[in-house]
């Protein structure tokens, strides 16, 4: 049983508190920027291709990350280091956004023009890292996201951007039209002001009652079933102990009454 409670308590910590970060959605205070959501996933088989990346922002009202300016981009950049605090348990894991191209570029100089925002977003800010594109068969982009890796020509492989094959696995990064009347804001900000910093505060919000018990209930039915087989385990226990009671009470019964009969017919 001590077994089974740590189990349940790993699964509780793994699994809820990692949705936890892709079930909210990042805004403004003052309502006038846009909303962002980070989808991270713990488990590499719940990561998505772009297509389905851009579906699923699509779904809830929302677009695949596009970046108007280096501001956007170091504004992106301060909520992912946020969620790489030692405390959250979140690692190595590249985030699709919403740049790319519709044409095979295989010439390095025609390459990078060829480039275009999902949400038709006309933004010519980029960020690739050094030597990248690469093109080819490359066609969706992603933003590196990898702080255990070794650095490489280009530096880090952190928030930089780089062309990969478009039915390839990763998290990805939502973009929102500002809330005016967001549900729910939690009493803390996701992010605060540090030094230096440019950005005014901003809280989170629900992303939408049905996407968040989506988020919750799913991952959580391998814990209940757990619990319902504790709970059934411990059940039969306890039956099993009351019926071998019952039993001996009967035959002490049995027991007495004939010791009464015997005394009586002597």
């Amino acid at each position: 049983l001590s077994m089974l409670i740590d189990l349940l308590l790993d699964y509780q910590y793994m699994g809820i508190f990692c949705v936890f970060f892709s079930g909210q959605k990042v805004c403004f205070a003052d309502f006038k920027h846009p909303c962002y959501k980070m989808a991270y996933f713990h488990e590499l088989s719940s990561r998505v291709s772009f297509q389905e990346a851009r579906l699923a922002c699509e779904s809830e009202g929302g677009v695949l990350l596009s970046l108007e300016n280096e501001a956007e981009q170091k504004l992106i950049e301060s909520m992912l280091q946020n969620l790489t605090k030692p405390e959250t348990g979140i690692s190595d894991g590249d985030f699709w956004i919403g740049l790319w191209r519709n044409g095979n570029g295989q010439t390095s100089g025609a390459c990078p023009d060829l480039y275009q925002w999902s949400d038709g977003s006309s933004s010519q800010y980029r960020n690739w890292y050094t030597d990248e594109p690469s093109c080819g068969s490359e066609k969706c982009v992603v933003m590196y996201h990898q702080p255990t890796a070794n650095p490489g020509l280009g530096g880090p492989y952190l928030y930089q951007w780089n062309d990969d094959r478009c039915n390839m696995k990763h998290n990805y990064i939502c973009k929102y039209e500002p809330e005016i009347n967001p549900t729910a804001p939690v009493e803390k900000p996701y992010l605060t002001n540090q030094p230096g910093d440019t950005h005014q505060n901003v809280v989170v919000t629900e992303a939408g009652i049905i996407p968040n018990l989506i988020y919750v209930v799913i991952p959580t039915i391998p814990l209940l079933l757990l619990i319902l087989v504790a709970f059934g385990t411990c059940c039969f226990q306890m039956l099993h102990k009351s019926f071998q009671h019952m039993h001996y009470t009967i035959l002490f019964l049995v027991y007495e009454i004939k010791e009464l009969m015997l005394n009586s017919s002597i």
